[in-house]
């Protein structure tokens, strides 16, 4: 793993809590599943090709992409852009990076995507936060911050992600730079940028300036930005605007096509992944046409809806096939891949939130995904971030990474002179090799309870979700401020202060 130095970090006081070793992102040893042939492959791709040449995109409001894209050569009827056969593959497959890193004011929580990396993020975007003292509410900029003090606790995520929830106390226009400050100032991990606007995109790369030094952030990733489409095949100018300030400023861009089948794409999962196909090709076309060279990640977004009420659903075969593909056609594309995870309609941390949850991280740690958003959280469809189903999916995320490190083939893991001193007819409870690996060898997850019926009854009688509310308010007691150079947060506050008054609050975008 690279680890660039980064001269603005703060040093370690000496009084600060020594932690244990952790992974800072999954290398999968499993290989990826695949659910489509060569064959199956090249006619996706011919297809996104066709809708492409004949049909095209439009990438509305922002006069600058259309000029970009006529001096590349493409055809351009007004707002609407055609693309000859192969070009967008052309165009990325020349100058896009197949990995890259995303550099953490820690170090040693810089995370690699590509290759055999998956970087786990938690929920984004939510109006609503739920717990099961206070139930759902709108959430407040508190609640913001507490979600990114716990997500820093928890071991088996990697990244503080972005709009944790959307803190709706504060101005609509301006919440996005206290939203970067408490990434930043609250957790030492990798962060999302804002995603909306140019204006928006570029105070967060200003404010990354602050935190590591202009020439740092010139010559290395420290941001994340996911640009989703309108679909189906259109890109507006607040994605546009976004994607354009990240690329010019070597800052990485997820392109992702947002879709519902029956809505914004076919019903068909063959005819879903061209159209995905046909839209992340060509913004990630435009990123390389910006920026050759730029950082860029291959997204999809591509769900299920109910045909009876129009409701979106989640954890279905059709979503699980339609990962595994994108993640076998954007290796081919030879750019990372960049999904989502636990996803869920349920309104509560029930039986269904998790069995849609465990579908969707399986199937996109088995599509290759290189990063996953939304791994842990997310509640109603996207509505809802979840206190006690961020602990319940942490703790999925955390047997997902214990799987996808494989079978350890070490002398000390097969066992052969334990099984030897052991012998016929008895046990290996009290043997000096379960003495040595009984905290290791076993994943040990957080919420479940294995006890007797008359334990558990003694002890309460409480569900999963009770015990994963008492766990992340102990988390939140326990939390360890990360810290932040003073001179850094001042500057930070400062910035922030002169934004905000160039501009009048308002409570809409």
């Amino acid at each position: 793993m690279e680890q660039a130095h980064n001269p603005r970090r703060r040093r370690a006081s000496s009084t600060e809590k020594v932690e244990a070793p952790r992974a800072p992102y999954i290398n999968r040893k499993l290989s990826t599943f695949s659910v489509l042939s060569e064959e199956g492959l090249a006619l996706i791709e011919a297809n996104a090709d066709t809708i492409l040449h004949d049909t095209g995109m439009e990438f509305v409001g922002d006069p600058e992409i259309i000029a970009i894209f006529k001096a590349a050569g493409c055809d351009v009827q007004d707002t609407r852009v055609r693309f000859e056969r192969g070009f967008c593959r052309k165009t990325i497959q020349a100058t896009a990076p197949k990995q890259f890193t995303q550099h953490a004011r820690n170090p040693a929580n810089n995370v690699v995507m590509g290759g055999s990396n998956s970087v786990l993020c938690p929920s984004w975007g939510p109006p609503f936060v739920h717990d099961l003292d206070k139930g759902r509410r709108y959430a407040t900029y508190a609640d913001f911050t507490n979600l990114v003090k716990l997500h820093q606790t928890l071991p088996w995520l990697h990244h503080s992600g972005g709009v944790v929830c959307e803190p709706v106390d504060l101005p609509a226009n301006k919440r996005h730079l206290d939203m970067l400050y408490a990434h930043i100032r609250w957790s030492d991990r990798p962060f999302m940028g804002a995603f909306i606007g140019a204006e928006r995109a570029g105070h967060a790369i200003e404010m990354a300036r602050i935190v590591f030094g202009a020439d740092y952030v010139a010559n290395n990733p420290v941001l994340y930005c996911v640009s989703n489409t309108n679909a189906p095949l259109v890109l507006d100018s607040h994605m546009s605007g976004a994607l354009k300030t990240y690329a010019r400023a070597n800052q990485p861009v997820a392109c992702t096509p947002w879709v519902l089948t029956g809505a914004m794409s076919p019903t068909t999962v063959a005819g879903t992944l061209a159209q995905v196909l046909a839209e992340a090709t060509a913004c990630l076309a435009l990123v390389q046409l910006i920026n050759p060279g730029a950082p860029c990640l291959m997204g999809s977004f591509a769900s299920t809806m109910s045909m009876q009420s129009g409701a979106p659903t989640f954890g279905t075969p059709e979503a699980g096939l339609m990962v595994l593909a994108a993640g076998q056609l954007a290796r081919r594309l030879g750019v990372p891949l960049h999904t989502v995870g636990t996803l869920s309609a349920s309104k509560l941390p029930d039986a269904q939130s998790e069995q849609e949850a465990t579908w969707g991280l399986l199937m996109s740690m088995f599509a290759g995904a290189n990063l996953i958003n939304h791994a842990t959280g997310w509640l109603e469809g996207g509505l809802v971030t979840s206190f006690e189903k961020t602990i319940i999916d942490h703790d999925l995320c955390g047997k997902v990474a214990r799987f996808f490190d494989g079978i350890d083939l070490s002398e000390n893991a097969q066992a052969m002179s334990a099984i030897a001193e052991t012998g016929p007819g008895q046990h290996f409870l009290g043997s000096d090799h379960t003495r040595l690996n009984f905290m290791g060898a076993l994943f040990r997850p957080l919420t479940p309870d294995n006890n007797s019926f008359e334990q558990w009854q003694a002890e309460g009688g409480v569900d999963a979700a009770t015990r994963a509310n008492r766990i992340w308010k102990r988390n939140l007691e326990q939390y360890q401020d990360p810290g932040l150079d003073p001179a850094i947060d001042e500057a930070l506050q400062a910035y922030i202060a002169k934004v905000k008054s160039l501009q009048p609050d308002q409570n809409y975008y």
